[in-house]
């Protein structure tokens, strides 16, 4: 039977199970055996990871060609106008590619939202919002590169969602084993 395991990834943790001595890994949230990330998330990234002990459904769920929603929320410095976010929408040359358009919009602070430790960094002079960023893809710090290249450089990258699946009621580090449905299963959860 094949597992598909929902993981919290906290921040500052690696997308992987092993790390040299000084890196955290995804060994630290006891998560069941023989599963592997189905795509990844920057160490200083945090949210919904997919795992599987499906080699198959694995590569399925990490390649952008089976265009697996992504969806995002990003606290950036100051306040998007909405010419920025018309920007994103359209898509952005990074110089190595062209971002696919995308959807974006500006949201309030999720009431959800977790603290995160360490907490980001605070400055009085300088507001920070909150945009919700859904796409297709997912380069290499992407969703980082397309707001600084807008002139709004993320301060903390959450990924709420992949497809149906989504990371409410995980808190970091927790996970959750879920059916092939999408919907939950609850057979477990734990957290790490």
């Amino acid at each position: 039977m094949t597992r598909i395991v929902l993981l919290n990834k906290p921040f500052g943790v690696l997308s992987q199970f092993t790390g040299d001595a000084t890196q955290r890994t995804l060994a630290e949230c006891g998560l069941p055996a023989d599963v592997y990330a189905a795509g990844r998330l920057d160490a200083d990234s945090e949210g919904l990871l997919l795992l599987t002990d499906d080699g198959q459904l694995q590569q399925q769920l990490a390649n952008p060609r089976h265009k697996q929603a992504k969806t995002y929320c990003v606290q950036v410095e100051r306040e998007p106008d909405e010419a920025a976010l018309a920007q994103l929408r359209r898509g952005l040359d990074l110089g190595d590619f062209v971002t696919r358009p995308c959807e974006a919009l500006r949201i309030d602070e999720p009431d959800w939202l977790w603290p995160r430790d360490p907490p980001v960094r605070f400055r009085k002079s300088v507001p920070t919002s909150w945009i919700e960023i859904r796409l297709t893809e997912g380069k290499n710090r992407q969703v980082r590169r397309m707001t600084a290249k807008v002139g709004f450089p993320t301060l903390r990258l959450i990924r709420v969602a992949i497809g149906e699946w989504r990371v409410e009621g995980l808190a970091p580090g927790e996970w959750r084993e879920v059916g092939l449905d999408k919907s939950p299963s609850a057979t477990r959860s734990r957290r790490g």
